[in-house]
């Protein structure tokens, strides 16, 4: 008798099937299975599994996740066309009451891709016996679909707190949640990823794939938020000491598009180089309209360098300079962490001119005065920089200046969120228009630098800060600029943990850490308040959690039981 997959929960769910071409995992829907995938044969079963990293495209290099795990924190800003300052700022405009509301959409999506991932993996860790694959590839997908439960619940746990908890699959429409305390969640977590790093194996011809080391690196992580500090930094030394990865001889090296594969990178979210099965219209790959879709990073980090009503002048879009959405701009905190003059950090991660691609005469005020200014294709249309710059030179120059006052007010806040420096690190000049909203760029989930930053972390908790300042030195010499290496090094007496949290912030800015990072070290409310002048005003001591989803408070029928994070309506 066949088996089939039926997927159910107290919200619509979906599946869908993902195919491996090329020895990655790229998405692809065979025969239209968009309901039912039958599991009782190799061929069935693998498309549970493949479905099941799909859904790590939800999470990673998308608006709704960066929203969720990088702002709302100390390094980021609304640009001009966010629309979303309920979770950037904590703090709904758009709705009847002030705060970040349990109907915002982006915390219903997530909190369903989450769950329809956990049932589908669910279902193929309970149905693995019977797959119809060897001895010894059940017990490899078994792994690897307990380490994507491990990590799926960490995301729901860390985001919500106590959450809807179940090891087995929903069949059906299910119409009670449970609420489970953080603290078990993370003993199945443990449990899961115990038996990953048992059982994967120590190598994979399909990239994105979980291996032994990627569930250790993985588990050093999780020890670090569990307080775990010894067992933190011997696994994460661990994975630095195996030989499998390297750091990048230089940090810019990371972000090119042809070297995204490199030893560095620990695990990854890839994504296809066939945009057509990235498309937000594929109705068959994506039926409710957003939930996997191409890397959309480099959207929401360009500023509006197109935009004459803005001020700029000498562009029009183009495929080098991106598709701004203008979502995100740096706080002045962040762009500040960095010291240009031996970090080569800071011109790897912002963008600072744009070169004119239309040629004419423009508009140009400095002051009250206004210029005109004539500039040819080649030359300099817009320079940002965080420094203030004199009325004196800016007045002689041809080009756009976007100095630290026209970005920021004397007080830190944002004075002008449409033109400022921008986040380039997700840049995708390879897109095949300038228009193409989706790239093929890999989302890095965890690179070695961050096994670094773990072990120093935990040593300083154990009182090891010489230790933590090795560790750390490693990272900031191969970020140094050539013969500024022993300008970077730290000692000792630089460790403690806001060092640490800039050190990571000037490392993983964007990288969908920060909101986490923050949490973890009990400085979300104190670096937001110091940091973050949009939300300093509005964020509260319950926005380290968030809002369980209105809908699927609506939709259980235990109310009594299953009730709203504290602090919310």
């Amino acid at each position: 008798m066949k088996h089939n997959i039926k997927i159910g929960i107290a919200i619509l769910l979906l599946s869908c099937n993902i195919g491996c071409e090329k020895n990655l995992l790229q998405e692809e829907n065979r025969a239209g299975l968009t309901g039912e995938i039958v599991y009782n044969e190799p061929a069935g079963f693998e498309s549970l599994v493949q479905a099941s990293y799909a859904y790590l495209r939800a999470w990673y290099a998308k608006e709704e996740a960066y929203n969720l795990t990088e702002m709302g924190s100390d390094l980021w800003y609304p640009g001009v066309d966010n629309r979303r300052l309920d979770l950037m700022a904590y703090n709904n405009l758009q709705g009847s009451e002030a705060g970040l509301a349990a109907t915002e959409v982006f915390l219903e999506r997530l909190w369903q891709r989450s769950y329809q991932a956990l049932n589908l993996i669910n279902t193929g860790i309970e149905g693995v016996g019977n797959s119809g694959l060897s001895d010894a590839l059940k017990i490899t997908r078994e792994a690897e679909l307990r380490f994507l439960r491990a990590h799926f619940y960490w995301l729901l746990t860390e985001q919500w707190g106590d959450v809807h908890f179940t090891i087995k699959p929903t069949s059906g429409l299910e119409t009670t949640a449970n609420k489970t305390p953080k603290s078990e969640i993370y003993k199945q977590i443990n449990e899961d990823l115990n038996f990953a790093v048992a059982n994967l194996p120590a190598t994979t011809s399909q990239y994105g794939r979980a291996t032994k080391s990627i569930a250790e690196a993985f588990l050093a992580r999780i020890y670090l938020f569990e307080g775990k500090y010894t067992e933190a930094s011997a696994l994460a030394q661990k994975v630095i000491a195996s030989g499998t990865y390297a750091l990048q001889a230089k940090y810019a090296d990371l972000w090119t598009m042809s070297n995204l594969k490199n030893k560095e990178v620990i695990w990854a979210c890839n994504y296809t180089t066939d945009l057509t099965l990235s498309d937000l219209t594929n109705s068959v790959t994506n039926p409710d309209g957003h939930p996997r879709g191409g890397n959309n990073g480099h959207l929401h980090f360009c500023m509006a360098y197109e935009r004459t009503a803005a001020g700029a002048i000498g562009m029009q879009r183009d495929l080098a300079n991106g598709r701004p959405f203008a979502r995100y701009m740096p706080t002045p905190h962040l762009v500040d962490l960095f010291d240009e003059t031996i970090d080569a950090r800071y011109n790897a991660t912002f963008k600072q001119v744009w070169i004119c691609n239309k040629a004419g005469s423009y508009k140009k005020k400095v002051g009250n005065t206004e210029y005109t200014v004539t500039l040819a294709v080649g030359d300099t249309a817009i320079l940002a920089t965080k420094y203030d710059v004199p009325d004196a030179i800016d007045s002689v120059k041809k080009y756009l200046i976007i100095d630290r006052s026209k970005m920021y007010k004397a007080d830190g806040s944002f004075n002008g969120n449409a033109l400022f420096l921008q986040l380039k690190k997700f840049d995708d000049p390879t897109r095949p228009t300038f228009n193409e909203a989706q790239s093929a760029r890999d989302a890095f989930i965890i690179r070695l630098a961050e096994m670094y930053f773990i072990a120093a972390e935990a040593e300083m908790n154990l009182g090891n800060n010489s230790k933590a300042a090795e560790l750390i030195n490693v990272v900031r010499k191969r970020a140094a600029l050539p013969g500024k290496e022993a300008n970077m090094e730290i000692t000792a007496s630089n460790i403690n943990i806001d060092f640490i949290l800039d050190e990571r912030a000037r490392e993983f800015a964007g990288e969908q850490l920060r909101w986490f990072d923050l949490k973890r070290t009990g400085k979300l409310i104190e670096r937001v308040k110091l940091y973050n002048k949009a939300a300093a005003g509005l964020i509260q001591d319950y926005h380290v959690l968030r809002p369980i989803p209105q809908k699927q408070l609506d939709a259980v029928t235990n109310k009594s039981e299953f009730i709203q994070n504290p602090g919310y309506n």
